[in-house]
Order: structure tokens, then sequence, then C-alpha cells
């Protein structure tokens, strides 16, 4: 087990690389700076990866996007949800039996709906973040509330 210590990590960088879903990008934590960063995967540069590899202890790779945990995010969300017609659409559109647009298109007339998944969403990735840095034994020196 390595050294642990607190590093300063902008927990925004943090949320939005957990919450990348650009397959061609790779995001990067640098354990002694709390740096987040992100290169392309096919990034060409023989000495950057060396480095990397050569430091695992230093350069986390950050986890991509769970899909199948964002799915059963919405269908809860879905579930939850009070405005019956809506909620149908949403069904529909979900299950992708007919080509009713994508959630965050619909979800554009519904604000209030929108922003509760949001909410969801941010809790979720909270919580698996915070998993990921305790299984790599980082722990921060301000946490968000």
């Amino acid at each position: 087990m390595g050294f642990m210590r607190d590093v300063e990590i902008v927990w925004d960088d943090l949320l939005d690389a957990f919450e990348n879903t650009d397959p061609e990008s790779v995001y990067f934590l640098d354990r002694e700076t709390g740096e987040v960063f992100s290169v392309p995967i096919d990034y060409e540069d023989d000495d950057f990866w060396d480095e990397i590899d050569s430091n695992e202890e230093r350069y986390l790779q950050i986890p991509d996007l769970d899909y199948d945990m964002e799915r059963q995010l919405v269908y809860e969300f879905i579930k939850g949800m009070a405005n019956g017609t809506l909620k149908n659409i949403l069904q529909r559109a979900f299950v992708g039996k007919q080509p009713y647009g994508r959630l965050d298109d619909i979800l554009a007339f519904y604000p209030e709906e929108k922003e509760r998944l949001a909410v969801l969403k941010d809790e979720q990735t909270t919580v698996r973040i915070r998993n990921w840095l305790e299984m790599n034994d980082i722990f921060l020196s301000d946490e968000p509330h």
C-alpha cells in the first residue's frame, strides 16, 4: 500500500472526468499534484505513455462512465415520476420501441424534472467517486458538502 496524504483535487474536474462520455478520451488523476487531466486515447507520445506506465502509483486512470448504472438511475428516475403523461413518453423512449427522441430533448420541456435527474446523477457520481478515491487511499482535504 502506498503513502497516503491530502491532495487538493478540484471536485468539479473529478465530476467531469467521471461523467465523461467521450470514448476517444482517457482521464487520469495525478496523485502527487491532485491534477485531473485527459488525453486522446490514441495520443501518439510514447514518452507520455511510458511515464504513465512506469508510475502507476502516481497516475491513476479514472474509470469510464458506467452505462449500466446510468441506465438503472434513469429507470428509477422515470419510475418515481409524478407526471403520468411524461412518465409514459419517457418509458417508451427508454425501452427504445419508438423513436421518441432522447431523454434530454424530452426533458428540455420539463425543467423541474430535468433538474431532478441532474441532482440524482450528481449524487450517484459522487458515490462512485468517493468509493474510487477510498479504494485508492485518497482522502480529500475539502470534500463537497
